[in-house]
């Protein structure tokens, strides 16, 4: 099917409430879609492999792996996270003094994921990544198996319950460097999707969320089918730190915030920025 002439349209999130509190009222018509759409939720390193490979017309992905395909996407002005205090953080089963961190070994979520372009661009860790699924990266560090992890999502809230201690908090961190908020996630759409539907599309998510906001037990069910965590203190408290203003629109702060990352990781791998922009025009 030509990009021109589109019936539907695939839709990729991750399973994480953020995404299913965004999304539920656009999946489920009470936001009407611009064309039907056709979901895949997965983990988000799995998304990021996508859109590499161009196989999702719109898309949540890492920001950290945007340098790999913002020649084929466009950013998307709503459905980010993006914020203050939201930052993954590294974790381990003790204290590990910051002179002994360039040498340890680390499990990460996924090697295009932010987290992991933050760790490469705070410079303090050059010992071995492991990469696993997120949810594997807590009980790995528990078990011994690396001396730290990188969590993000749900760990955030739940670290301590295995026993583990925070050692340096990513988004602090990227705060004080360049004062900006930390753009985690962004929703991208192909470059040869037709504008008019691409932005239709756009404002299709900013509805869906404005719902979401306005009714906000509407979509529990459909959060906790997807949901990794179930106690539902923590699903609030993911939804409050990953879900904010930047979420209904990035802003002129949001853009900011994207743009650097995204020209500090492309410095890192010698990747030129798009002449047309990251973002949707």
């Amino acid at each position: 099917m030509l990009a021109t002439d589109m019936q539907t349209m695939s839709l990729g999130l991750s399973p994480c409430p953020n995404d299913t509190y965004i999304f539920h009222a656009l999946l489920h018509g009470i936001v009407p879609p611009p064309v039907p759409l056709k979901p895949h939720i997965a983990d988000v390193e799995e998304l990021n492999a996508l859109a590499c490979r161009r196989q999702l017309d719109v898309t949540k992905m890492s920001v950290g792996a945007t340098v790999r395909i913002m020649h084929d996407y466009a950013l998307l002005s709503s459905g980010a996270a993006l914020g203050w205090g939201c930052g993954p953080l590294i974790v381990a089963r003790k204290n590990i003094p910051p002179a002994d961190w360039r040498r340890a070994s680390v499990a990460v979520p996924g090697l295009m994921t932010t987290a992991n372009q933050l760790l490469s661009l705070h410079g303090g860790f050059a010992g071995p990544r492991t990469e696993m699924l997120f949810s594997d990266v807590m009980p790995a560090v528990a078990r011994g198996e690396v001396d730290m992890g990188l969590v993000i999502h749900e760990g955030r809230f739940t670290y301590e319950r295995l026993g583990l201690v925070k050692l340096l908090d990513l988004g602090q961190w990227w705060e004080a460097t360049y004062h900006l908020p930390l753009p985690l996630g962004a929703i991208a759409v192909r470059r040869d999707i037709p504008l008019a539907l691409a932005r239709r599309m756009q404002g299709a998510i900013t509805a869906s969320l404005a719902h979401a906001n306005a009714h906000p037990e509407e979509s529990r069910d459909f959060i906790r089918e997807h949901a990794q965590e179930m106690d539902e203190t923590v699903t609030r408290a993911h939804i409050r730190t990953f879900v904010t203003d930047f979420s209904l629109d990035l802003g002129q702060a949001g853009r900011a915030a994207i743009e650097m990352l995204v020209a500090r990781t492309a410095e890192l791998v010698g990747t030129a920025m798009p002449k047309e922009g990251l973002f949707l025009r």
